[in-house]
């Protein structure tokens, strides 16, 4: 990919090359067969849009990582903005098959097989999409009987062709491991929580184990954690922000990294961390693993 300077200051970023992400390979491991079905590709880093729900806040956000040359944007149905994402994506002016596009299904509407269809289709409407590139169940659904025909009715979907990939969010290993009784085809993606202060090695290794990428938000921890002395003494030592280093160790461990910001500068920031070299610094950071939640946590749910 394209080398990008980082700097603890601002520079204008060679947007002309920012595109050139590394991507990975989804695919959905078929129960029966092992076989893997319906593969595309995905970029490794994007911007997600989490809370930004003031008007006009995720339209100027979205707009400005396009043109700054990020092409992989994470929205949900309970960040009440997929609409102006949409907007965004259009206004960019780029193809639309070079944005790849993620959305989820709320958990209080992930009830039934039809609730699937039904809110797939409302959030390709609310996004004036014709397709996605990934829709996601946000969350393990409350109700565990419904759960198979949840995940049916996203087989569905991706079956009817209304997006390339589906996935799951916030599902802990044994989430994973039942789906095996019930799904056709097992997730392409679990997206969790992880950050150097939440490492989580066992539920990335049950992703893996699945056959799915795992895709990291809040690889800040919500920016609970940017004052930490250990993360400090990285950054100092590697010459970037913490914030930096933060989101280049969460990249560095092979996941889909998304973090979010509003903020121009932040979001070129962001960016410029792919460049870092943390080599050296291995043995730091897993000694900063405290296993610390900053949001929510259905992954340790029933």
């Amino acid at each position: 990919m394209a080398s990008i300077q980082p700097s603890r200051q601002t520079q204008d970023p060679p947007i002309q090359a920012l595109f050139m992400f590394e991507t990975v390979t989804l695919g959905h491991a078929n129960v029966v067969t092992g076989q893997m079905e319906h593969k595309i590709e995905m970029p490794r880093f994007g911007l997600g849009v989490w809370q930004m729900s003031e008007g006009g806040e995720c339209r100027n956000a979205v707009l400005h990582a396009i043109q700054s040359g990020y092409r992989l944007i994470d929205t949900a149905r309970a960040y009440s903005n997929e609409t102006e994402t949409g907007e965004a994506i259009r206004e960019s002016g780029i193809p639309r098959d070079e944005i790849f596009v993620v959305t989820k299904l709320r958990r209080t509407h992930a009830v039934s097989y039809e609730s699937a269809l039904e809110h797939c289709r409302s959030s390709l409407e609310m996004l004036g999409l014709d397709n996605l590139d990934l829709y996601l169940v946000h969350a393990p659904p409350e109700d565990i009987e419904a759960r198979a025909s949840v995940w049916k009715g996203m087989e569905e979907c991706l079956a009817r062709g209304w997006t390339r990939a589906i996935g799951v969010s916030n599902y802990g290993a044994h989430h994973l491991d039942d789906m095996r009784a019930y799904a056709t085809i097992l997730p392409s993606v679990n997206q969790v929580e992880l950050h150097p202060w939440n490492q989580r090695p066992a539920l990335r290794a049950a992703t893996e184990g699945i056959g799915a990428k795992v895709m990291a938000y809040s690889p800040l921890a919500r920016g609970h954690k940017l004052d930490c002395g250990s993360l400090s003494q990285i950054s100092d030592s590697v010459d970037c922000t913490p914030a930096q280093a933060a989101i280049k160790w969460v990249y560095d461990t092979g996941s889909i990294t998304i973090p979010k910001s509003s903020n121009p500068v932040r979001i070129d920031e962001n960016l410029a961390s792919l460049s870092i070299d943390l080599s050296g610094t291995e043995k730091s950071f897993a000694r900063m693993d405290e296993v610390y939640v900053s949001g929510w946590n259905p992954t340790a749910e029933p």
